[in-house]
């Protein structure tokens, strides 16, 4: 268990995992999708993805929506790093210097599972991650908070039965419309209170995850 962040972020420390020996991990845990597996999460896949990524450049929207149909996938900046999205491979007009150094830190970059009760991300990178979801706020009145993902370690980023606590609710005031099943992913930097960019739209490099919500 991650004592680290288990004392940074201690009203989900249940949720964060430290990975030893990564790989042989992420083998056994993270099972490979089989078309012939039935099993369906509470999250729907009548319409043959559980989410979908939409990758980010600041304020610009790069490349097509990325729909994810197998159990898990990784997204990472150059080939040979994996199979999944490759963000390298995604071509921008206006991609500055700062993109572009940010970009070379993901390397190995980020795996998001989907288990029965939420999804989970795994930092795959040697540097952190940021991400801020619904279900990881702590149901009040102000806007869930960013957490920081160390290289090598796994967060609990959704939990769909603290989703359907929250549906209720009304959505915190702020920046753009806010999704209770979306969650969003910084690399390598952060945003928010605790830091100097405000907004997530002043990241270099950030991912929009999109679940497909259940009906």
């Amino acid at each position: 268990l991650c004592k680290g962040l288990q004392k940074q972020n201690s009203l989900f420390s249940s949720a964060v995992v430290k990975l030893s020996q990564a790989e042989d991990y992420l083998l056994t845990r993270f099972v490979p999708f089989s078309p012939t597996d039935t099993t369906l999460s509470r999250c729907s896949l009548r319409d043959g993805y559980w989410c979908k990524l939409a990758y980010w450049e600041y304020r610009h929207r790069v490349g097509r929506l990325y729909p994810v149909h197998g159990d898990y996938v990784c997204v990472f900046s150059n080939l040979p790093n994996g199979s999944g999205l490759c963000l390298g491979q995604l071509s921008s007009q206006n991609r500055s210097p700062a993109v572009r150094r940010t970009q070379a830190k993901i390397g190995r970059g980020l795996l998001l599972s989907q288990e029965a009760s939420g999804v989970w991300a795994c930092n795959r990178s040697e540097h952190p991650l940021f991400v801020c979801s619904p279900t990881l706020g702590t149901g009040g009145s102000s806007a869930p908070p960013v957490h920081k993902i160390l290289p090598g370690y796994s967060i609990k980023v959704f939990d769909y039965d603290r989703a359907t606590h929250l549906a209720g609710r009304r959505p915190v005031t702020g920046e753009g419309p806010h999704d209770g099943h979306t969650i969003r992913i910084s690399f390598g930097k952060g945003w928010g209170a605790s830091y100097t960019r405000r907004f997530i739209t002043s990241c270099p490099c950030w991912l929009e995850v999109l679940l497909n919500a259940p009906r």
